[in-house]
């Protein structure tokens, strides 16, 4: 998601880059849906299993994804109604991002009950690579 809000933000309107954003959250997240779904369906404890209860399972397994990738395109909507100015409005979304996740990567290493050390390292880790995405994809456009 980053990577979409530092690319249309030098070629599209504050408008464009936030519907484009919020459309390919609910694309990826209906994606998420789906193969969760199939996943499901190809294990034996599962199979057999209503499709509509797979799929309430699986949306609700993702939700938090869900969530996550839509708190930087609030800050999008801040700037397409005028509330932030539009650089405010993007570097807060792009940091945002960088913040889950690295929130994301010291609660899933807190969940394998690690050490702090491996906390802070999976933290980086994943920010790193949220940092390295937002990266390339202002290089490569």
């Amino acid at each position: 998601m980053s990577a979409l809000i530092a690319i249309g933000w030098k070629y599209n309107t504050d408008l464009e880059v936030f519907l484009f954003t919020l459309g390919t959250v609910v694309v990826f997240w209906l994606a998420h849906i789906y193969s969760g779904v199939v996943a499901s369906n190809l294990s034996a404890e599962h199979r057999g299993k209503a499709v509509w209860a797979a799929v309430l399972a699986s949306a609700r397994h993702s939700v938090g994804m869900m969530l996550a990738m839509l708190l930087p395109a609030v800050f999008l909507l801040l700037a397409t109604v005028g509330v932030l100015d539009e650089y405010v409005a993007y570097y807060l979304a792009l940091w945002v991002g960088v913040v889950l996740l690295a929130v994301l990567g010291w609660v899933n290493a807190a969940r394998r009950s690690s050490h702090w050390t491996l906390r802070v390292l999976s933290s980086a880790t994943t920010s790193a690579l949220g940092l390295g995405i937002i990266w390339l994809s202002t290089l490569v456009h």
